[in-house]
């Protein structure tokens, strides 16, 4: 088979566990990819990963599809047509003039920044939430922190790949819209907020402005730069690939989960579900009111969309899985993980359907939505509830998905207009589970299309497809639909009247549970 590598396109997405690389070709297809796995730290109370993290997990994600490609098709892979990265959003990368970091990489999963976010939200009549870009910094200037009177640019993690490869500090709107807000009329940071934090901090007497430090935003199909050849010896150290591939404007995990679903034109959502889990509906009309449970950002080409983001959704589901997986082993019965995984969760749903109960918090981390500065996994029950198997592994896939129910429902009060939505993500590997139990808890249907599986990383590259194709003058939504996701599969899942009320009788429980959690975070 021959390929054109001129007309092959790449995208690279960090996510909070995985540095996931997919190339694809004309028709969107994949034709080669590679992976990293990586673990965030927490390191003097900070959530964080390292430079050196970053740049090893990138060269080996794309060293891995390299020679994928390679063995496929008999020859190094030299060139690509367009190219584009994209990262967990949000967080803060502060640098100094001479693009030294000056603090550790604080990630989206921290929760340090409750003052800036209630200040700033007040501020600007606009929701901050805590892991956004912005508080980072204005939390930075109220503990008097050293740095921020050095500080020469502010980048996220999508910005700070894309700056080491291309010399170029831009974004996406869509990623940009996770550091300060948008007005989406101009497509970049709403002037009247900029003004206004610009007098908030004149005081302190910086010798920056919050336009000087900002990155500068681009939206979808824009060409964001060119691969230095400083960047390729970054990406590639064996000099294989050349300089010069055009590049997009890097994205969040946001944004490119709304182009791998489809998801980017007016009244469409999807549910991006694995280590935090976060919905995005795009709006057609504003919300009545503020909620500082809702985020409001945009899609790549800068359409306002309503986002839920919530921090924990199944690292304490995988947590006990591991577990079961450590008894297979000891018992002398070793399962596979992906089957470990489709056993114990379709045992989950032969159980009740408000698990009897039986209720838990996956809690990590901290949780703004429902105000916890840190989290306590833990399991309650009382001593006539029915613990078995199945209710015990239904009452962890709730939980993954209980607090994202909180704040879905507020924008279902508001009587938001839905015509579909998809789900992403490791949570719905195994068929017809997770997405099952986002249809109950949204009370409506729900679809997954066959390249759920390869999330972000695909999104990304048909993104890069996009700017390639751009001057062909389709609208992003437009090429999606005609070029990307035509005739493409998808499977819907309707919800089940009492799949419906045992997930409405789980959160209530949930609710009640978050009582003792706050007394766990307080004691434990």
């Amino acid at each position: 088979m021959n390929i054109n590598p001129s007309k092959t396109f790449l995208g690279i997405e960090f996510g909070s566990t995985r540095i996931k690389a997919i190339l694809i070709d004309e028709n969107s297809a994949v034709i080669a990819s590679g992976a990293h796995d990586w673990e965030n730290r927490l390191e003097n109370g900070v959530w964080t990963y390292s430079l050196e993290d970053i740049s090893e997990g990138l060269k080996d994600a794309y060293r891995i599809l390299a020679k994928d490609y390679s063995d496929k098709y008999g020859a190094p892979l030299e060139t690509i047509g367009s190219m584009g990265f994209s990262a967990m959003m949000h967080g803060y990368m502060a640098f100094d003039k001479d693009g030294n970091l000056l603090v550790p990489f604080r990630t989206w999963r921290n929760t340090m920044t409750a003052k800036a976010s209630e200040e700033l939200s007040e501020l600007f009549g606009f929701n901050i939430p805590q892991r956004w870009s912005i508080a980072h910094l204005y939390q930075a200037i109220l503990n008097k922190e050293e740095h921020v009177k050095n500080i020469s640019y502010v980048l996220t993690l999508a910005g700070y790949i894309h700056y080491m490869l291309t010399g170029n500090k831009v974004l996406g709107v869509g990623e940009a819209s996770g550091m300060f807000p948008i007005d989406s009329s101009t497509g970049t940071y709403d002037a009247g907020m900029v003004a206004k934090f610009n007098e908030l901090i004149k005081p302190y007497g910086f010798g920056w402005t919050l336009e000087t430090v900002l990155p500068g935003v681009l939206t979808a199909g824009e060409n964001a730069g060119y691969l230095t050849e400083a960047g390729a010896k970054f990406l590639d150290p064996t000099g294989t690939l050349k300089a010069g591939v055009p590049i997009c404007p890097p994205e969040g995990d946001a944004g490119t989960g709304m182009v791998a679903t489809n998801s980017v034109r007016a009244k469409t959502g999807n549910v991006s579900a694995g280590t935090s889990v976060f919905a995005m509906i795009v709006l057609n009309k504003a919300l009545s009111k503020l909620y500082p449970e809702i985020d409001m950002v945009t899609t790549p080409s800068g359409l306002p969309v309503a986002m839920v983001h919530c921090n924990n959704c199944s690292s304490d589901l995988d947590a006990w899985i591991r577990i079961f997986n450590e008894f297979a082993n000891l018992s002398g019965h070793p399962i596979r993980k992906p089957e470990l995984y489709d056993m114990l969760l379709n045992c989950a749903m032969t159980g009740d359907a408000d698990c009897s109960g039986l209720v838990s918090c996956n809690y990590f981390s901290g949780e703004p939505i429902t105000h916890l500065d840190e989290g306590r996994p833990m399991v309650l029950r009382s001593p006539d509830t029915s613990f078995t198997l199945a209710n015990l592994m239904r009452c962890h896939l709730l939980s993954a998905l209980a607090t994202l129910k909180i704040g879905l429902d507020i924008l279902l009060s508001e009587n938001v207009e839905i015509d579909k939505i998809l789900g992403h993500g490791g949570y719905f590997k195994t068929k017809g589970v997770g997405q099952k139990l986002l249809a109950a808890a949204m009370n409506t249907p729900v679809s997954v299309m066959e390249t759920a599986g390869e999330g972000g990383a695909w999104g990304m590259a048909v993104l890069a497809q996009y700017m390639a194709l751009k001057g062909e003058g389709e609208a992003l939504e437009d090429f999606l639909d005609n070029r990307v996701f035509a005739g493409m599969k998808s499977i819907t899942e309707q919800p089940d009247p009492a799949d419906v009320a045992g997930f409405n009788t789980y959160i209530e429980n949930y609710k009640k549970m978050l009582e003792a959690e706050k007394a766990a975070v307080a004691s434990f």
